[in-house]
């Protein structure tokens, strides 16, 4: 699927706008909320920092989080028989029905990040740590070679506690601890699930934020969807990966649509989750959020639309990102545009450590209270 948004073909973000460490490591006195908060409301652009969230939701709105856990999902191994063999880094990206693993297999680099390999062969044992064995069936999808069913012989879950370390790509300075990757929202899942990537969108959030949203009347809706892992150099659309809404979630999202309050997704993944759980109404009667859990593979694209969610609050994505689509189908291509076009011009931070970007519905009242931050 190519990503197609007039305005952004050209984009370029310059490679030091890649956020390399975490907020907290980039000064003394910092913490996670020490972020830029980019606002788009339709066209108008808006700048502030992330602590003023807060001031930027009304009583009534909801904020649907993911609870989904960040697994040490990165792995050494060798690839073929004993003695020796490839030395590979086995990205662990979601588990199958079947007890299958989907894995990418990358190539260490010397700085300690990774780069993509070809997956396989069909039949290939990857020997991990422990005396765990990988057992290699074939791609995920015919004619995608980067991810690869395999089966796990061990115990995966304690084999990543053990000796797993979070997935790191080549933009960022160096390896940080799995705390680093978990979200204020995140929960232990019973099976011992979780996500190959951090749900990045909620990582600026702290505690104390999180009582102030509470104490101006903005409610906390939890959802879970355990992510796979990302083509950070592909750009291929998301794969199928699993997710629950609960009830009590659905109850809320609804309710504050009755209401006048708005629906503000905290990541993409969230907008999978409950956009896959939306169920359209009568005419007239618009759409409506249910309870389900299960798999998905839905992706949504402006042609699809968004039926359940008004705002999104993410990360900033690479020009050629298939999230993209799912933005201009939250917010018009006419933001999204401007926006990336600002976030260049500001400086802000791209990636999982870097600035985070609300997209919110143009409202007139609510344009001009914000005019004097444009830019």
């Amino acid at each position: 699927m190519s990503v197609v948004v007039d305005g952004l073909e050209g984009l370029r973000v310059p490679e030091e706008l890649s956020a390399r460490v975490p907020a907290e490591q980039r000064g003394p006195g910092r913490g996670r909320d020490d972020v830029r908060l980019l606002v788009s409301r339709g066209e108008a652009v808006s700048h502030h920092a992330f602590r003023e969230l807060p001031a930027l939701l009304r009583a009534g709105d909801v904020l649907v989080v993911n609870t989904s856990p960040t697994l040490a999902a990165a792995v050494d191994g060798r690839l073929g028989p004993e003695p020796g063999g490839e030395p590979v880094v086995v990205h662990f990206s979601t588990r199958g029905d079947d007890g299958r693993w989907a894995v990418e297999l990358r190539s260490p680099e010397p700085s300690g990040s990774t780069r993509p390999r070809a997956g396989g062969p069909a039949g290939a044992v990857v020997r991990l740590p422990g005396g765990g064995r990988l057992a290699l069936a074939g791609p995920l999808t015919p004619g995608s070679g980067r991810l690869w069913w395999a089966r796990a012989y061990g115990d995966v879950p304690g084999l990543l506690g053990r000796y797993g370390r979070p997935i790191r790509y080549g933009y960022t300075e160096r390896d940080q601890p799995l705390s680093a990757y978990q979200t204020v929202f995140a929960r232990p899942s019973p099976d011992g699930g979780g996500s190959a990537e951090m749900p990045s969108a909620g990582r600026p959030f702290t505690a104390g934020l999180v009582a102030e949203l509470a104490a101006r009347g903005v409610w906390i809706a939890p959802l879970s969807l355990h992510t796979g892992v990302a083509s950070a150099e592909a750009h291929e659309p998301p794969y199928p990966e699993r997710f629950e809404v609960p009830a009590a979630t659905a109850a809320l999202v609804n309710a504050a649509r009755a209401t006048g309050g708005r629906v503000i997704a905290v990541g993409t993944t969230v907008v999978r989750a409950l956009e896959s759980a939306a169920v359209a109404g009568s005419a007239g009667a618009g759409a409506s959020a249910r309870a389900g859990r299960g798999w998905t593979d839905l992706v949504v694209t402006p042609a699809r639309g968004v039926r359940v969610v008004d705002g999104l609050l993410t990360g900033l994505h690479e020009p050629e990102a298939s999230h993209l689509l799912m933005l201009e189908a939250v917010a018009g291509r006419a933001a999204l545009r401007s926006a990336y076009a600002a976030a260049v011009r500001g400086r802000y931070l791209w990636h999982e450590f870097g600035d985070v970007h609300l997209l919110l519905p143009e409202e007139e009242g609510h344009r001009a209270r914000c005019g004097s931050n444009s830019g």
